[in-house]
């Protein structure tokens, strides 16, 4: 009888093991290079592209995948100002590995890329290269293949602290903008790092579209430095950057331009993109560097669709004039894909576009997990996304408004992400 007790004891002991109670993780990451050959003039949103001479880097497309079980999920970063739905899918029909919907292609919104939205050029044409796009989705693709093929044993360090440093602000309000960076980090069972993952809201437009220089801005030297201090490969995930939260190249040791507004001359240079790049690396590497392993993390993947009207002039302008056959409802909305992510104590929302950083503050409070990751740019990139109250209310909102699908846009976000939230299971609790 004793040795029946034992064994039932370490039956139930077993069944309460949690290497028993859910698959490992998997993760495996890659990077292809997508710069074109020749090089391309670089557009830093609507309008004519301008001319380039030179390039300071790679434009890249790195893919980090996760599989647990039967669940998997693909995050996608490409170094471009936007990357719209339609040539999404190009992307997942060329990935059968992994559900489409579960693949989440964001842009890291450097201003120093072609374009990818072909945007309508005023004469009947339109900006876009349609050759180089399509290298771009292909590469993207076997950046996604790849880290399928690398797919290994991996435990995760998940961590958010404030970054530190002049690297970002609000060029609208300077103190306006979210401080936090989240990092994960994949570690694999030698001990190595298969890839580490940043997540922080700024433009990388220290460079700009008119300094003829092609490039991934301070995207670039944040993953190279990244890379070199702990190995693996480095990417960077835009978050709610909207309105306008862009990379501090301020000039402060000089009297600023205008007093009264606050506003400062910057720096233009491919040195500044270095300081940022390389402070952000080194803050990214100092909030993950205390992080708890998380050995047996749970990974849970939803995918909703969610549909917004378009009512600026602008917006039905491009989406109906470009030649990547955007599709648009029957009653001139536009329907895209927003993901809910659970990976081990992290909750991942991806959002269609720039969204202002009020929004982003909100959603994170609303939010579940103990570290909340925001995906802008991601899945699409339908310009800036406001609450109806900041809709058109400032004369410094006039371009964002006019880039912008509409008042609603930001209401119709925040409405159908706290349902997606609520409806959700809780995230994995820190042990």
């Amino acid at each position: 009888m004793q040795r029946i007790a034992v064994a039932c004891v370490a039956l139930i002991v077993l069944s309460l093991s949690p290497s028993t109670s859910q698959a490992e993780i998997r993760i495996g990451a890659a990077m292809k290079v997508i710069t074109p050959d020749p090089l391309l003039p670089i557009s830093g949103g609507v309008g004519i592209p301008n001319p380039v001479k030179e390039k300071r880097g790679e434009l890249t497309a790195r893919a980090m995948v996760f599989e647990q079980g039967d669940t998997s999920v693909a995050f996608v970063a490409i170094d471009v100002i936007g990357f719209p739905s339609v040539l999404g899918e190009r992307v997942r029909q060329q990935v059968p590995r992994i559900p489409g919907d579960h693949i989440l292609i964001g842009s890291t919104h450097t201003h120093s890329a072609p374009d990818c939205y072909a945007f309508p050029d005023g004469q009947g044409g339109h900006t876009g290269d349609l050759e180089w796009m399509d290298f771009v989705c292909n590469q993207a693709a076997k950046a996604i293949n790849q880290a399928i093929d690398d797919l290994a044993p991996a435990t995760l360090r998940i961590a958010t602290g404030e970054a530190k440093g002049q690297i970002a602000f609000n060029y609208y309000a300077p103190d306006l903008y979210d401080r936090r960076m989240s990092v994960i980090q994949a570690i694999g069972g030698k001990g190595q790092t298969i890839a580490t993952l940043v997540n922080y809201a700024t433009h990388p437009e220290v460079l700009g579209n008119h300094a003829g220089i092609l490039s991934p801005d301070c995207i670039g030297p944040l993953c190279e430095k990244i890379e070199q201090q702990v190995g693996g490969m480095a990417m960077f995930m835009n978050s709610a950057q909207g309105g306008m939260v862009t990379a501090d190249n301020r000039n402060l040791d000089e009297p600023p331009r205008d007093p009264l507004r606050g506003y400062w001359n910057g720096s233009t240079t491919w040195d500044e993109c270095l300081r940022i790049g390389h402070l952000m690396a080194d803050e990214a590497l100092r909030i993950v560097g205390d992080a708890s392993p998380q050995n047996d993390p749970s990974l849970h993947v939803e995918a909703h669709s969610v549909s917004f009207p378009v009512e600026a002039p602008l917006m039905q302008a491009i989406i109906k004039g470009s030649p990547l056959g955007y599709h648009m409802n029957e009653d001139n909305s536009v329907t895209t894909q927003v993901n809910l992510v659970n990976l081990g104590n992290a909750q991942i929302l991806t959002i269609p576009g720039e969204a202002l950083p009020n929004i982003g503050f909100y959603l994170k409070r609303k939010m579940h997990g103990e570290h909340n990751l925001l995906f802008g740019l991601t899945n699409d990139a339908f310009g800036y996304i406001l609450t109806k109250v900041d809709f058109n209310s400032f004369p410094r909102y006039d371009y964002i408004s006019r880039t912008s699908l509409g008042e609603m846009t930001g209401e119709i976000l925040i409405e159908n992400s706290l349902t997606f939230i609520e409806g959700a299971p809780t995230p994995d609790k820190s042990n």
